[in-house]
This record gives C-alpha cells, structure tokens and sequence, in this order.
C-alpha cells in the first residue's frame, strides 16, 4: 500500500486543513511530516471553527490515527493548549494521537532566540512566526537538539539545561537579555514553568517508533496521507530563500519525516488557491497592491490563522504553480477560494515572466529581482455566491474555463474545488 501526500503548492495558507478533514474518511491513518507550530490548518463544520497548528487535520474522526511524524518539532507549550482546546471542543485526541520518538522539541530558548534573530535582521527580516522554528531546526542539524525520546532518560534536565545555557550565551553575546523577553505574554520563569508542565501531557500521549509503526501498517494494508506544512514555495531548498520556512515542504520530505522510501509514495494532492497570498516578507511577482488586492483579502478574510497578520493577495501565478507541480510530481490538483473570486468583471492569470526584454515560463534564481514582471492573460471573472453550491456542474461557465486553463497549463486535473471554508463546501468532480 502507497502512501498518499497532501501538500500546498503556493507560500501557504492554501486551505489543507479543510481538504484533509475532507479526505479523511478515505484513510486509516493522517500523519504530518514537517514543520510546526508556525503552520495554522483551519476547519469548519457544525458550525464551529477550528485551527490546528501542530496535530494533524484528522483528529476530529475518531477511527483515524493521527501521527506527529519524525520531521515535526513539537513545543510541549502549545501542543497542550491545542489539546485542551479540542478536549474543551469536545473530542479526545489522546484517543486517536500518536507522537514520534525521534520528533525534536522547541524549547523556550528557541523561541526567545528566534525572536532576537529577527530583531537583529532589522530591515532584512523574514517575517518569522517566532514560533522558535527556525533555531530548532538549526539545532537539529548541528546535533545538539533535544527529541522527544530524551524526555523520558535520568539525563534530561541535565541535557535541557545545557542547551538552554547555549542559547542565552548566543543572546547575551548580541546585547539581549533573555529573561527580559516575554513569550505568550508571560514571563520568562513563568513561560518555562508552563512548558515544564506540559511535558506531562507529552509523555502521557502514544509514543511510537514511527518508521516502524508506518511500515507496519503499510504491510497491513492500512490507507495513509501525508500531511504537510506551509507550503513549496517556502521550502528551505526550493522556495524563494532566504524568505522561506527551514523544514523540506516538497514531497519528498515525506521521505525523512516518516522514515520511508521514495517508493513508498502514491498520489500527491497539490492544493492551490484560485489567486495568490503571501504573509510575511518576501517576493511576489503578482502582488496587487491596490484596490483589487485590497478587496481578495476582504473577501477571502486572508489572515493568518496563526499570526492574524493580513495577508498580501495576488493573481494566480502559473510559473511558480508549474515549478511546484514539477517539483511535487502532482497527480491531483486542488483548487481552493474558487468562491472568494466571484464578484469581478475580469480576472487575470500570469502565464509567464519578461526579464530582460525576454519571456520565459522558469522561475529565475532571484525571484524578487525588479525585472521579473508577470505576463497576464485575462479572463471573463464570475458572479453569485457559490457557497451554497453543491454541484460542479452548477458553476459559472467562466469558472469552469478558469479551471480549463489550469488544468491545461499544468497538465494536472483538477478533481476538487472548494467554494467555501465548511467541510460541507466542496465540490468532487
């Protein structure tokens, strides 16, 4: 049995949550393979919202096992509070909630260094979530990070507190003091405390061996997707460096985030927006800063789910959607906020990019060079509220050539469009 990835194929934000909780039913098991608390999953349905940042989309259907795989790293801090949050929601995750050992952990320091780091960039900054990311990973490849597994030996506040005296040594060498920082509004005595305590809950939840636990169900015949972060155009190899997250959001990260083969891989589900959003700093080549962007980020409430910072809105961009397809081996294409469109008279798509008085399709190495302007080709927009649709075949005609042309210039289908935040909002074609 192939394992099946899910993942987004712009800078985030493309609606995963909802198309996993969607595709659930589908799967015996949903494991996320990388990132962390900075990622933001939002769901709908019953009439509640809920936000995800750590635990995999699957968590509300009891019968599916849900996996923090190996290329997670988790902070004990706000993996707590969501589980709290659910169980107050009424559900259990304990149930149906499996950590993996080798998952690396984000400690307080790692957050606090994270927020000194992006101080320090002043104008350069990347529009980091503070989510203590970037400095865990940092930690994890100069083997002096601190797994899950390291929480249950004799040694570990021996080993924490070591880690911790390297990082405030690093912030006091750039004139901070670390326990003037506050985190989660709290102090630094209080913040750690809290993280302390959580650790209780960590250990309380499933451990596994992932790899193992993976390929055994794999052998039994189980249904498995792949759940994954952010999205390709923040991936630390391939998106638009230095402006990116430090986990591999590609499909092959599923690869070392759950301790299988590239042969293990099946269908990969590619979820795009009908437009473009960007949080953070970065290039966006079909940024609309102007009335039109203003209303794409009215309409489709575009903020972020874990920051609440207003996201920059944008026409579709067909390079860097064929570079992800490309990048991802696409089988499937998703298309998400098909709804937020309606409402203009035309819209627009850039089909490729003029630098230097040449056109190409390719994304260049610099992507925020001046010279890289976007080539458009314009379509008739669509009207009505297709919200309360429930039928494709009900669509407005020029949505439906809309997709053509996607589905054309990528070579992909597009077997899903979603025209609204509820589970009940979409439309299998």
């Amino acid at each position: 049995m192939k394992i099946d990835v899910l993942l987004g194929l712009q800078w985030g934000d493309e609606g995963k949550g909802k198309v996993v909780d969607v595709l659930t039913p589908r799967y015996d098991i949903i494991a996320r393979f990388q990132g962390g608390a900075n990622a933001g999953h939002t769901l709908e349905f019953q009439g509640q919202k809920h936000i995800l940042h750590l635990i995999p989309s699957g968590i509300f259907h009891p019968k599916t096992e849900n996996i923090i795989g190996n290329g997670v790293i988790i902070d004990p801090y706000i993996l707590e509070k969501e589980i709290l949050g659910l169980v107050a929601a009424g559900y259990n995750p304990a149930d149906n909630l499996l950590v993996a050992i080798k998952a690396h952990l984000i400690l307080p320091s790692h957050r606090l260094l994270d927020a000194c780091y992006e101080t320090l960039r002043d104008k350069q900054k990347i529009g980091s979530t503070l989510k203590g990311i970037g400095p865990t990973y940092t930690d994890r490849v100069a083997r002096r990070g601190i797994r899950v597994g390291d929480v249950f030996r004799e040694d570990f506040d021996s080993r924490y507190n070591s880690l911790k005296a390297y990082h405030f040594q690093l912030m006091e060498m750039n004139g901070f003091d670390p326990t003037g920082i506050k985190l989660e509004g709290l102090d630094w005595e209080a913040y750690e405390s809290g993280w302390f305590h959580a650790l209780k809950v960590l250990k309380a939840l499933r451990i596994i061996n992932c790899e193992y636990y993976i390929h055994q169900r794999m052998k039994e015949g189980k249904k498995i997707l792949a759940e994954g972060a952010q999205g390709t155009l923040l991936d630390i190899d391939y998106g638009s460096y230095p402006f990116v997250t430090s986990s591999s959001t590609v499909s092959s990260g599923v690869c070392p985030g759950l301790g299988v083969a590239p042969s293990a891989i099946g269908r990969v589900y590619g979820i795009v927006k009908a437009y473009c959003t960007r949080v953070g700093s970065g290039p966006f080549p079909t940024e609309l800063n102007d009335d039109t962007g203003r209303k794409l980020r009215d309409q489709g409430h575009e903020y972020g789910s874990t920051t609440g910072r207003p996201r920059r809105c944008g026409w579709l961009d067909l390079p860097l959607l064929n570079y992800a397809v490309m990048l991802n081996g696409v089988t499937d294409l998703i298309l998400t906020k098909a709804d937020v469109m309606a409402g203009f008279d035309e819209v627009a798509v850039a089909h490729a990019y003029r630098i230097c008085d040449g056109i190409t399709p390719e994304v260049p190495y610099d992507l925020g060079d001046e010279e890289v302007v976007p080539v458009y080709e314009k379509f008739l927009g669509w009207n009505g509220d297709l919200t309360s649709v429930r039928d494709y075949a009900n669509t407005p005609e020029t949505l439906k050539n809309y997709i053509r042309y996607i589905e054309t210039q990528t070579g992909v289908p597009v077997g899903i469009v979603s025209v609204g935040p509820d589970r009940m909002q979409t439309l299998i074609r």
